[in-house]
């Protein structure tokens, strides 16, 4: 089980009440509604791995100079470079929630539940590249449907997408992908981006909604098929289709890389097993008093150890 962490603790901040605090007064909705999340999920599905994937960097660098409006609305600040790279940008993010994500980290690092990333990378690349390597069934916990892109039946790859909370996932296979969007996996990273989403800052293809786009790949393929469609005289597209996609071909050329998760990222080693006793019980039991995590700490050692 593969967890889109930061996809996850959002849900969680706006789905639990900011009535939720520690001792001293400092909102942990997130931290709790997290905890809680994860103890249904494992108590639900009772995964033998689990991963927490991290985003080292939310908007890396190498998809910005591909696209510079890449998730551009949601930055507050940039970060220069030091000479030696380093440069960066901070994503908008409640006064509340930012001081609740090192509690998070800290309280997922005590239990012993594995916190991967990769410098220059999002987690959906972390995502990608595990769920690319794993020898058996893998279940992406995530509320972002770029990753709908990772679906494979064969391999057994599948999202399970939160509807309302993590009592009602939906599971995302290929059947439910082909029925909704008309494609497969792969297909579903081609349709978003000729439809663009304006969540992430991508454009897509002016005049080519969801709709259009599954309808081309369904008639050509995939990306490279319409392209080639482009330079086909004979092939079955509107003038007005053609004209857009020659317009858009910049954008085309260089939107791939950009919206496909990377599935090579380097990962230091890590164990992924789900643990079944805490790793640092004093430390652990240390970050329950301060932040006051109760029942829901409790209900994830639970899941964890049965």
């Amino acid at each position: 089980m593969l967890l889109d962490t930061s996809s996850l603790y959002f849900r969680a901040y706006f789905g639990v009440p900011e009535s939720v605090k520690a001792p001293d007064g400092t909102p942990v909705n997130a931290v709790r509604g997290l905890l809680d999340f994860v103890a249904r999920l494992v108590r639900d599905h009772e995964p033998d791995d689990l991963v927490a994937c991290m985003d080292a960097d939310w908007r890396p660098q190498w998809r910005v100079d591909l696209i510079p409006s890449y998730k551009a609305h949601r930055v507050v600040e940039e970060v220069p470079g030091d000479g030696d790279g380093g440069a960066g940008y901070v994503e908008e993010t409640p006064d509340t929630l930012s001081p609740q994500v090192p509690v998070i980290e800290a309280v997922l690092d005590a239990v012993g539940i594995a916190r991967v990333g990769s410098a220059g990378y999002e987690a959906d690349d972390v995502i990608g590249t595990l769920a690319t390597r794993a020898a058996g069934p893998v279940d992406v916990v995530t509320g972002d449907r770029d990753l709908y892109q990772l679906v494979d039946d064969r391999r057994g790859v599948r999202v399970l997408y939160p509807v309302k909370g993590m009592g009602s996932l939906q599971a995302v296979d290929e059947a439910v992908l082909r029925e909704k969007y008309g494609v497969d996996g792969p297909g579903y990273a081609d349709l978003a981006l000729l439809r663009g989403d304006p969540s992430d800052g991508l454009p897509g293809v002016p005049g080519i909604g969801e709709k259009t786009a599954a309808k081309l790949l369904d008639a050509f393929g995939d990306l490279a098929g319409i392209l080639a469609a482009v330079d086909d005289p004979a092939a079955k597209l509107t003038p007005a289709q053609r004209k857009r996609l020659v317009e858009a071909g910049p954008y085309l050329a260089v939107a791939p890389r950009v919206v496909r998760v990377a599935t090579d990222v380097p990962l230091a080693p890590f164990d992924a097993a789900r643990p079944r006793v805490p790793r640092d019980p004093e430390g652990l039991a240390a970050l329950a008093e301060r932040w006051g995590l109760g029942g829901s700490l409790e209900r994830l050692l639970s899941a964890l150890a049965a």
